[in-house]
C-alpha cells in the first residue's frame, strides 16, 4: 500500500536538484571563461616593451662602423736602412719637437757616406787631369796655329817679291801663279787651324761640364745620405703625444719603414667603413652623426676613399666638436649617414617590432587591451620610425616582437 511522502522531504529534495542544477552551470561558466582564455592570449606588461606615438623629426640614415682617430698624426719614417738600437720614449709620453724618440744604428750609413766623399775626390782629381790634358791639346793647336800665321806671313811676303819680279822683267808670271798657289794652300790651312781650335775649345767645355754635372749630383747624394744620418736618432717635428713606436730591437729596418706616430690628442676625427652597396649615397659636407657610449656628435664627411677594399668603403668625417670630452684616440663608435631629414612628422622609437617595410600590422594598447592594426611606415633610422599613416600621435604600441601574434586579433595585457 502506496504511502505519501512528507512534504519536508519533498522540499529537501527539490533544494537538492536546484543546488545541483546550479553547481552544474557554475561549472558550465567557468569552462567557457576558460575557453575564451586559452582562445584570447595574453601578455604580462612587465614583459614586453611599449612606446608612444610623438610628433618630431626623423632622419634617415645609413649605419656604418666608425674608429676615434687623432686630427692630426704625423708618421715618423727610417731615413736609412738599418737597425734599431734603443727607444727612448715610451708609447703615451708626451714628446716635443727635437726630442729624440728612437735611436738608429748608423755604422752601414756612415761608411756609405765614406765610400761616397771617396769617391768625390776621386772625381775632382779627374776635373782636374781633363783641365790639363784640355789645355794641353788646345795649347798644341794654338802653337800650330801661330806657326801657320809665320808661314802665311812669309807666303805674302814671296807673293810680292815674284810680282814685282815680273814687273820688272825679271820674273814669271809662273813664279807668281805658283806663289799665289802656295799662300793660298798656307791660308786654307791656317783656317782649318782655326776652325780646330773651336771645335776643341767646344769639346772641351762640353767634357768639363759633363764632369762638373756628375760632381753636382754626388754633392747631392753626400748631402741627401748626410742629411740622412744626421736624422738617425729619430724625433718629432711637432708637439704631441707618442701613440706608436716600433720597439723590437736589432730589428732591421729599410727607408721609409714607420718607425713611430705622434699625435695630437687635443683633436679628432672619425675613420668609418660601409658596404660599398652604399657608395653612391655618400658625398662630401654630407651630415653624419657619431654616437659614442650615449653620447651624439655632429659632423660631416670630409674625405671618401675612391678605391673600394674587401667589399668595403672608407670614409672620413669631421666633427664639429673635436675636442669633445667622450673623445679617446681608437674608441669604436656607430656612425650614422643623414641621407634624409623629416620634420614634425608621426614617428614611434625603432624596436624589435619593426621589421624594416613600408607596412605591417602592429599591437596598439588601449585599456588593458592590445589589437592588432596594419600601420604605414616610412623613413628610419637608428632610433625612430616615421609613421605615414594608421597611427596617430600620441597612441601607445607594443615595441617587443610580437611575431608568434601576427594571426592573433587582439591581446590581453596583464598587469
Amino acid at each position: 500500500m502506496d504511502r505519501s511522502i512528507p512534504a519536508a522531504t519533498q522540499q529537501r529534495r527539490q533544494r537538492q536538484r536546484w543546488l545541483t542544477g546550479a553547481g552544474i552551470l557554475a561549472l558550465l561558466v567557468l569552462g567557457l571563461v576558460a575557453f575564451r582564455s586559452i582562445l584570447k592570449p595574453s601578455l604580462d606588461r612587465s614583459a614586453i616593451l611599449l612606446a608612444t606615438t610623438e610628433t618630431g623629426d626623423v632622419e634617415a640614415a645609413l649605419t656604418a662602423a666608425g674608429v676615434i682617430i687623432p686630427a692630426h698624426e704625423a708618421v715618423i719614417t727610417s731615413p736609412i736602412q738599418s737597425t734599431i738600437r734603443r727607444v727612448m720614449v715610451p708609447v703615451g709620453s708626451k714628446v716635443q719637437p727635437g726630442q729624440t724618440i728612437l735611436e738608429l744604428d748608423r755604422e752601414l750609413t756612415t761608411t756609405a757616406l765614406a765610400k761616397l766623399q771617396d769617391e768625390q775626390q776621386q772625381n775632382r782629381n779627374k776635373n782636374n787631369q781633363l783641365q790639363l790634358t784640355l789645355e794641353k791639346a788646345l795649347n798644341d793647336l794654338r802653337s800650330q796655329e801661330q806657326v801657320q800665321q809665320v808661314k802665311v806671313r812669309s807666303l805674302q811676303s814671296a807673293l810680292r817679291d815674284e810680282q814685282y819680279m815680273l814687273k820688272i822683267g825679271g820674273g814669271t808670271s809662273e813664279s807668281v801663279r805658283q806663289a799665289e798657289l802656295n799662300l793660298k794652300v798656307a791660308q786654307l790651312e791656317l783656317q782649318r787651324l782655326g776652325e780646330q781650335i773651336r771645335n776643341q775649345q767646344a769639346a772641351n767645355a762640353a767634357d768639363v761640364r759633363e764632369l762638373g754635372f756628375t760632381m753636382q749630383i754626388q754633392d747631392r747624394s753626400i748631402a741627401e745620405l748626410a742629411g740622412k744620418l744626421a736624422q738617425a736618432n729619430i724625433s718629432s717635428q711637432q708637439p704631441g703625444v707618442l701613440t706608436w713606436v716600433k720597439d723590437d730591437l736589432g730589428t732591421t729596418v729599410q727607408a721609409g719603414d714607420a718607425l713611430a706616430r705622434v699625435a695630437d690628442l687635443s683633436h679628432f676625427r672619425v675613420r668609418a667603413t660601409i658596404a660599398d652597396s652604399y657608395a653612391d649615397a655618400l658625398h662630401l659636407g654630407d651630415a653624419v652623426i657619431v654616437r659614442i657610449n650615449g653620447t651624439d656628435l655632429r659632423g660631416t664627411i670630409s674625405t671618401v676613399s675612391p678605391a673600394v677594399e674587401k667589399g668595403v668603403v672608407t670614409f672620413y668625417a669631421a666633427l664639429a666638436q673635436d675636442n669633445h670630452p667622450a673623445l679617446r684616440s681608437n674608441l669604436r663608435a656607430d656612425v650614422f649617414v643623414v641621407t634624409k631629414a623629416l620634420h614634425n612628422v608621426v614617428r614611434v622609437k625603432n624596436g624589435p617590432f619593426y621589421q624594416g617595410g613600408k607596412e605591417q600590422p602592429v599591437f596598439v594598447v588601449k585599456d588593458g587591451k592590445a589589437v592588432r592594426r596594419t600601420v604605414q611606415f616610412g623613413e628610419s633610422n637608428f632610433d625612430y620610425v616615421q609613421v605615414t599613416s594608421g597611427l596617430a600621435a600620441g597612441e601607445q604600441i607594443i615595441l617587443s616582437d610580437t611575431k608568434d601574434y601576427l594571426d592573433t586579433p587582439e591581446l590581453t595585457i596583464k598587469d
